[in-house]
């Protein structure tokens, strides 16, 4: 999701024109109504999608945080990749939600800026910190000895946040709460005419999908490259042992062979899958954007644009399904100390459901014994 226009995109995107959201089946031919069935189903789209972005990363951050005596520098940067994936969730989807139920929007301009202000950073922050933490991978397995210290890594977190929310700066100029009629408002994008949306459009498809694409290809491509170099050259020297005569020196040959450990190679895999996920939810999205202002003659149906839309959402969802893959004792931990902690609170309820009945059984008897005597002595004969 995000700030894009369209013209058969519903209100997410921010239409320039009235006549532009017209052409669309998500709206009816009165411009202040809209198909009901297929907004129903956008909701409950986007609810379950909030739901498992939400309740995963928050997760992870807490897996994360359990284990922070084991941190490594690829926990660092997941932490960060989490952490953009909630804004994805809380400031991109869940406006988008609210928006959807109400289908206009209901708050002042400012807000309306804001909204859109972030819901792009949400696009920015995510692609950016998987590009931060591909190129962290390439340099710890292609230049391991010049692989950047803990410090370093906390100051390049900070400048992709930063850039993250610089680009993201055009979104409050561009927007803003527009009349449509009848006293009705809805917060809409208003370009230049004719160029605008292409450019608009173009540019973010460029800053966000192609150039972080391209460099995560070029990233990977070394990657492989000298793993397979690693590999080969292990393989060379292992041939050699067996064919020479002197054994010890070419056993010390190969065993001077440095091996790309198993750990980095497991994490590379993991920030691969992570890669491949973001390019499949995100390739549809953004190829129906182009399309739809680059071809005149591209089709206006409004399901083409609300499922490209929701596939990219559903990719704040997926990565800690990907985490858990590839780091599992992170959530066995984490289960492990919620099942601890479930059973100290039933453990310490279960006590203190005892000793209250105790102290009120100790209560009763006592009244009792009190009681008894009482009895007793009205009871006695008097001895004056």
């Amino acid at each position: 999701m995000g700030g894009f226009d369209s013209d058969c995109m519903n209100n997410s995107w921010g239409n320039s024109s009235l006549e532009n959201r017209n052409q669309s089946a998500y709206f009816t031919r009165d411009p202040l109504k809209r198909n009901e069935e297929v907004a129903k189903v956008e909701v409950a789209v986007l609810a379950l999608i909030l739901i498992l972005a939400l309740v995963g990363n928050i997760c992870v951050l807490i897996a994360i945080h359990i284990n922070r005596r084991k941190h490594s520098r690829m926990y660092f940067f997941m932490k960060h990749l989490s952490i953009a994936d909630l804004v994805v969730a809380l400031f991109q989807v869940l406006p988008q939600l609210i928006w959807d139920i109400t289908f206009r929007f209901y708050a002042p301009d400012i807000m309306c800026r804001l909204v859109k202000y972030l819901q792009v950073v949400g696009m920015f922050a995510p692609t950016y910190m998987l590009l931060l933490m591909s190129l962290d991978r390439c340099l710890a397995v292609c230049q391991p000895l010049r692989s950047l210290h803990r410090r370093s890594d906390c100051v390049y977190v900070l400048v992709t946040w930063i850039i993250s929310f610089l680009l993201s700066i055009p979104q409050i100029v561009i927007f803003s709460l527009t009349s449509v009629g009848n006293g009705v408002h809805d917060c809409l994008a208003d370009f230049i005419q004719p160029w605008g949306l292409k450019a608009y459009i173009t540019w973010i498809t460029l800053s966000v999908y192609i150039i972080p694409v391209l460099i995560l290809s070029v990233c990977y491509g070394l990657i492989s490259f000298k793993i397979w170099q690693n590999i080969r050259l292990k393989t060379v020297c292992e041939s050699n042992l067996r064919l020479s005569s002197n054994k010890r020196a070419t056993l010390s040959r190969v065993s001077s062979v440095r091996l790309i450990s198993k750990a980095k190679i497991r994490t590379v895999k993991m920030t691969f899958i992570i890669v491949l996920a973001y390019i499949i939810c995100w390739t549809p999205f953004f190829y129906v954007q182009m399309w739809s202002v680059w071809d005149p003659e591209a089709p206006k149906e409004a399901s083409l644009f609300i499922i490209a839309m929701l596939l990219g959402s559903l990719n704040s969802c997926c990565n800690p399904w990907i985490y858990m893959l590839f780091t599992g004792h992170l959530f066995h931990d984490l289960l492990q100390r919620l099942l601890c902690c479930s059973a100290r609170y039933l453990k310490a309820k279960q006590q203190g459901s005892d000793l209250s009945a105790s102290r009120k059984s100790n209560s009763s008897t006592f009244v009792l014994s009190r009681k008894s005597s009482s009895q007793k002595s009205i009871t006695q004969p008097s001895t004056v």
